[in-house]
């Protein structure tokens, strides 16, 4: 995957790509950069750079652990288990991405900011996600055997 022209950093490239509606990769890198420049606005006080507070706030969202369906007998059972890597990142995006476009608020790059901005503080919808994710793992913790 190429580094992004701005960041140089292959990690905003795809957050971007998962973005990214019918093929139109500049408009979600503008919308991506728009929201950064949000984001360093409203965090002037942290006295960090707005890619760190993204990278930090996508940290923040990131599950370690999840819950699968597993059927045993007739019984459906959920059984926790550890997020692979590659899927952590994947998971965090999306559930950014997916946040943001519910927020209320005018452009999708003001959305986006707010969302990262939240999830630095930790809180805002994609935050609660991963709590409640983390919540089930840990209600289903006695059926952490079944794992396949």
């Amino acid at each position: 995957m190429l580094p992004d022209p701005k960041f140089r950093d292959t990690e905003v490239t795809r957050f971007v790509n998962n973005m990214m509606y019918q093929g139109k990769k500049s408009l979600a890198f503008n919308i991506f950069y728009d929201a950064l420049e949000i984001v360093e606005q409203k965090t002037k006080d942290s006295g960090k750079l707005p890619l760190e507070v993204w990278k930090k706030s996508l940290e923040n969202i990131t599950p370690m652990v999840e819950v699968k369906s597993r059927r045993v007998g007739g019984a459906t059972f959920q059984v926790p288990q550890e997020v692979r890597p590659e899927r952590k990142v994947s998971i965090s995006m999306k559930n950014m991405i997916l946040f943001a476009r519910k927020r209320a608020g005018k452009t999708m790059s003001e959305k986006l900011a707010a969302e990262i901005v939240a999830a630095f503080n930790e809180e805002g919808g994609a935050f609660k996600r991963k709590e409640d994710m983390h919540r089930m793992a840990e209600a289903n913790k006695a059926f952490a055997h079944f794992r396949f």
